[in-house]
């Protein structure tokens, strides 16, 4: 079996990458595979966690005439739904997995202390973060970029749906879009790509984390990632 080339991840999901080819709601085939992909990762020593979006259910920076916050806060919830649909899906696979919330909701998952996530880890647990940072304004790419940072994870997988990594411009408008293999942070600002959000790029950059976008369509692609293979586009300061 091949050694995986990353010992610590996290890995991102969108909410639309949960929707499948339905892109609304969850796709209970679409998780499935997901969790087999993670399971196969967590066999061969991996240890994992996963920052998961909302935007299946609700996107809170689209709504016109609400409250911003309150329109995040929508959206922090919509991350629960998410968290709680991949958990079951994961320990049906036999994976033990545990949620951490960065809003308080002990009855569905546990808070977010950073030590305590560590440790579940190290002891080969799957942990999902959900609700974002808990505050409004930041996006969940902003949280997967936090998270990895504060467990020192060796790398941040952003896995899209219906791309296959960073482009010049939109591939589904342009057909002559020119894919980058690989980038550093300060040309995603400089070039105004539409990688992550700004917050989360410079606090990648600032930390030094390094960053695979990636398509989630192909199967076994997360597997590829970690195991070093050359998919998507790299993003590095090096």
């Amino acid at each position: 079996m091949s050694q995986p080339k990353y010992k610590r991840i996290v890995l991102k999901l969108s909410g639309e990458a949960l929707a499948g080819d339905k892109g609304v709601g969850i796709d209970e085939d679409t998780i499935e595979k997901i969790s087999e992909q993670i399971k196969k990762l967590q066999i061969m020593g991996t240890e994992i966690a996963i920052v998961v979006g909302g935007g299946n259910f609700w996107r809170g920076r689209s709504a016109k005439g609400m409250d911003r916050a309150t329109s995040d806060y929508m959206g922090m919830l919509g991350t629960v739904i998410n968290a709680l649909a991949l958990q079951d899906s994961l320990e049906k696979a036999g994976v033990i997995t545990r949620v951490q919330s960065a809003i308080e909701m002990r009855e569905v998952a546990e808070p977010y202390i950073r030590r305590r996530a560590i440790r579940h880890l190290e002891k080969g647990r799957v942990v999902i973060f959900a609700a974002g940072t808990g505050n409004p304004y930041f996006s969940t790419d902003t949280t997967a970029a936090l998270r990895a940072a504060e467990i020192e994870a060796d790398v941040i997988l952003l896995a899209k749906k219906g791309v296959d990594g960073v482009y010049d411009s939109d591939p589904k408008m342009n057909s002559e879009a020119k894919k980058f293999e690989q980038l550093k942070y300060i040309d995603i600002l400089n070039m105004g790509l539409k990688v992550m959000d700004s917050t989360a790029t410079s606090l990648c950059m600032d930390n030094q984390i390094p960053l695979i976008v990636f398509g989630i369509d192909e199967p076994d692609n997360i597997i590829n990632v970690v195991l070093g293979k050359k998919i998507g586009t790299q993003v590095k300061e090096e």
